[in-house]
């Protein structure tokens, strides 16, 4: 697998509390708690990560 380029969330706290990274690899999107980079990463499909950060974007989570 090549190095994964992570790109911090515009979402993350300025004091770094809760901070999320994402990287596009492929069909999938990678994520990781950047705190943590040494811990196990998740991934999910671009088109279940475009309903879930849309839905975000629309105020329909919380």
């Amino acid at each position: 697998m090549p190095e994964l380029k992570w790109l911090k969330s515009s979402y993350s706290e300025a004091s770094g509390n809760a901070c999320v990274e994402v990287s596009k690899n492929g069909a999938l999107i990678a994520l990781r708690d950047s705190k943590r980079p040494e811990l196990p990463w998740a991934t999910v499909g671009r088109e279940a990560w475009g309903r879930f950060t849309g839905a975000l974007a629309n105020g329909q989570l919380r």
